[in-house]
């Protein structure tokens, strides 16, 4: 009876495992994207080749870029926050509601924080206002922002996260949240960019 249940829970598990790879993984890594926007190069590729995680995510939001990037600019912890859930990502405060003129300075090797003491976070790796932007760590993990202006006057808001898993303790935990949390966490953010921005 043991070695039944325990085959039970393999097959299961091999079962849950094989769904999640074939329907579910790349649902979340391309959520809002079409076709052309997953496989177009972006600013910031060349820093993490073959990446383990390349999820690109994107969104219409109705201004023109100018008016989104400031929101941009201004992200990280103990900054602006997150835009997405303040209790997991900004230590429970509210992200701003408004642009803050302050955080508006953001230049090449400044560091956008992800650290409570706000001194540790994802070096910036390229600006180029108010079209891209790329944050990370060459080799290892980089988060790019690619604003492209629409003929309505919207624009398309695409993030993009490239990261090489490490396999060994305690880089894992790290990799196991990127894989299953990122998502939700994504999606949060850029709806709650586009909720900004557009108020504004």
């Amino acid at each position: 009876m043991q070695a039944h249940l325990r085959w039970s829970v393999v097959l299961i598990s091999a079962a849950a495992i094989a769904a999640y790879a074939r329907f579910v993984r790349p649902w979340q890594l391309h959520w809002g994207a079409t076709p052309e926007e997953v496989s177009r190069a972006l600013p910031g590729d060349d820093l993490v080749l073959r990446p383990t995680f390349n999820a690109t995510r994107a969104i219409t939001v109705g201004v023109p870029p100018e008016q989104i990037w400031p929101w941009l600019v201004q992200a990280g912890l103990t900054r602006a926050g997150w835009y997405s859930y303040d209790l997991l990502d900004n230590l429970g405060r509210p992200s701003a509601r408004r642009i803050i003129p302050e955080l508006q300075k953001l230049a090449v090797g400044d560091i956008v924080p992800m650290s409570p003491d706000g001194k540790h976070g994802m070096p910036v790796q390229a600006i180029e206002a108010p079209r891209s932007m790329v944050w990370g760590t060459p080799g290892d993990t980089t988060w790019t922002w690619q604003l492209d202006p629409i003929s309505d006057g919207s624009t398309r808001l695409i993030s993009r996260v490239r990261s090489r898993y490490r396999w060994l303790s305690p880089s894992i935990a790290f990799s196991l949240l990127l894989e299953f949390g990122d998502f939700w966490m994504m999606r949060k953010m850029l709806l709650n960019v586009r909720s900004r921005a557009e108020s504004a």
